[in-house]
């Protein structure tokens, strides 16, 4: 009889024990007003597209960097659900953050964009390359610039932006998504395909005998997009991806989304 009241004990300590962590996480974030909306909601909405940071299983489940991400600051918050809004490309996303029907939203740096939305520091690194069909002669990135070179590119993407700003006598081809780009490589109605490296290592296995290019036309770095009068949220957005980075929790989620070539930006030591 001891015994079992003794095990009574233990599993409510435990049950406590649990409940009081939840508790003080919940206290901590409400009291923290730059995400006391977000609390009171209980819910982030998080504004995503098809792309090396999110995607979803085959049963339909969102999946990748962004999700993972956001669900380790619901936890922090006090809170376990998060919303994805998706739309086809970044600009609706960057509408969508704007408007406010997305609290932020995921996507590659960008000056242009920055004009529109704030981001936080880089959380990863990659870079954008080419995508080549199996009779194609070139070797190098700096080979792609010639004439009559047509490449195909999604429209929208920080990817074509950057694309736009290198090259000077090959001709851009757009496309509305990947696959919509991989079908001019495959029909011939381009020669190459521009983008972010992950996402043309995934197409390439779409496109027998095609190949992904060794070296590339620029680097890039991922942020997390808040709207312009969110100041205080951007903040503390900030302060959580530095926790990721340095508790190694953000190298967790990206071991576990197999990301190839892509690598965590570390902030900046203090002086």
């Amino acid at each position: 009889m001891r015994l079992e009241r003794k095990h009574f004990v233990a599993i409510w300590l435990t049950v406590f024990g649990l409940l009081a962590h939840s508790a003080g996480a919940l206290a901590q974030a409400a009291a923290d007003p730059r995400v006391a909306d977000l609390v009171q909601a209980g819910k982030v909405r998080i504004g995503v597209f098809p792309s090396f940071q999110y995607s979803k299983t085959a049963a339909g489940q969102p999946q990748g960097l962004a999700f993972g991400i956001s669900r380790a600051l619901s936890a922090r918050l006090g809170f376990g659900e998060v919303l994805t809004i998706e739309h086809p490309t970044p600009p609706k996303v960057i509408e969508c953050v704007k408007s406010g029907e997305c609290d932020f939203g995921f996507m590659l740096i960008d000056p242009a964009r920055a004009i529109e939305v704030n981001f936080t520091p880089p959380f990863v690194r990659s870079d954008f390359t080419y995508l080549l069909p199996s009779n194609s002669s070139i070797q190098s990135a700096s080979d792609v610039d010639r004439s009559g070179i047509r490449i195909a590119a999604v429209r929208g993407h920080a990817s074509t932006i950057a694309l736009l700003r290198v090259i000077k006598q090959a001709s851009p081809v757009y496309a509305e998504s990947y696959e919509g780009a991989v079908d001019l490589v495959s029909s011939g109605k381009a020669d190459a395909f521009a983008s972010i490296r992950e996402m043309l290592m995934q197409c390439s296995a779409k496109l027998p005998g095609s190949r992904v290019l060794g070296d590339s036309y620029q680097t890039n770095l991922a942020g997390i997009a808040v709207a312009k009068e969110r100041s205080g949220r951007l903040a503390y957005l900030t302060e959580f991806l530095d926790d990721m980075k340095r508790s190694g929790e953000l190298k967790k989620i990206l071991d576990g989304a197999d990301l190839r070539g892509v690598e965590i930006v570390m902030p900046k030591a203090s002086n």
